[in-house]
Formats: structure tokens, sequence, C-alpha cells
């Protein structure tokens, strides 16, 4: 008995090494790439007069807010109405409370010009007209990651507290062409472009 008891040990120990001589595969990181998705057409900048006919120069606002699970390095995957689960092994490379904003900010320099949209204080000689303030509601892959799905909401008003704030929402659904992180992340990529060209159509004053 002993000689098998002693083979069987000689197993184990093996098997104990195998395992633990075989590494854990190596952690992905992912950012967003601030150039605009590839294929997306850009027009010139749309220069948005107010009343006096000056050309407006907006301000996002600090903090974007976002969900609490926004605010984890965790890529997520939506596996039911109620349940996310992370994709192991996959992570965000920087904060998305850091990306979201400088992104949005880019994509809205590129549709309305970069010298009128500011994601902080503007140079001297510039004079905010429209703070942009922005929710971001929800914003995971869905369906089995077969689309992004994005939830927003903002208002954009004087920095004077005059005349109207004009309230807006967005519900984008961006396919992906596979449940894969990289595609994913292209997915959400796109996503926020759609929601600049939301925010940059100035949704009217409800």
């Amino acid at each position: 008995m002993r000689p098998q008891l002693a083979a069987l040990s000689l197993v184990a120990a093996l098997g104990l090494v195998a395992c633990a001589g075989s590494p854990a595969p190596p952690m992905r990181y992912y950012q967003l790439s601030i150039e605009p998705p590839s294929g997306e057409a850009v027009a010139p900048p749309a220069r948005t007069a107010n009343m006096a006919g000056e050309s407006e120069v907006w301000q996002l606002m600090s903090p974007v807010r976002l969900p609490e699970y926004l605010d984890r390095d965790a890529l997520w995957l939506a596996v039911g109405p109620h349940t996310l689960q992370p994709l192991e092994g996959h992570r965000w490379a920087e904060p998305l409370h850091t990306t979201i904003p400088r992104t949005l900010a880019h994509d809205l320099g590129v549709l309305r010009g970069a010298d009128r949209v500011w994601a902080g204080s503007p140079p001297g000689g510039l004079v905010v007209t429209r703070q942009l303030r922005l929710e971001i509601l929800e914003f995971a892959p869905v369906d089995a990651g077969r689309s992004v799905h994005l939830r927003a909401r903002w208002t954009l008003a004087d920095p004077n507290a005059t005349g109207q704030v004009q309230l807006g929402e967005a519900e984008i659904d961006v396919p992906s062409s596979s449940a894969a992180p990289a595609q994913l992340v292209e997915a959400h990529r796109l996503a926020l472009w759609r929601l600049a060209q939301r925010l940059a159509q100035r949704p009217a004053a409800r």
C-alpha cells in the first residue's frame, strides 16, 4: 500500500507543479481612439450663432456623470435585463470618467470647430456662451455582445442663467461585428461619436 500511496502523492505533486508552471493569460488593455471612427464622414464644422450673431463657444462641464459600474476598469457585458458580467482578462487602459469627456470634447470640436468647444476653461478672449452638462445613464454591450447601448441626457444653458435651458436625451445602439472585446471597444467608440453628433445638433428647447 505504501508504494501505491507514494506513487499517488508523486502524481498529485507533479500535477500541482504543472498547474503552477502554466502562466495566466496576460491582461489586455483597451483605449478609445481619439480620432473619429473609421469610415465616418466628417463635414466641415458647423458654426452655430447665438441671437446676437456671435459664434457660440461651448464648455463641457466636469464631471460627466457616470453610473458607478463605469467608474471601474472592467469591460462589461450585459447578460440579462439586470445583470452585468465583466469580461475576464480585459480592462480599460484608463478610467472612463477621464476618457469619455476627452473623447466627446474632441468629437464636438471636430463637428463644431476646435476653437468652439472646451473641456476646461477657454483661453482669454473667448467667452463661453453655453455650458454643457452631461450624464451617461447606460453604456454597455447588450444582446450577447451584438451591440453596444448608450443612453445619455444633458442640459445646454447660458452660463449667466439667462434664457431657456435646453434639455436633451438620446438612446443609441451601435451594432458590433462580434462579441470579441476589440470589436466591442470599436462599438463603444462609435456610440460616443453618435452621441457627439446628437449634441452638436442642438436639440430644441422644451
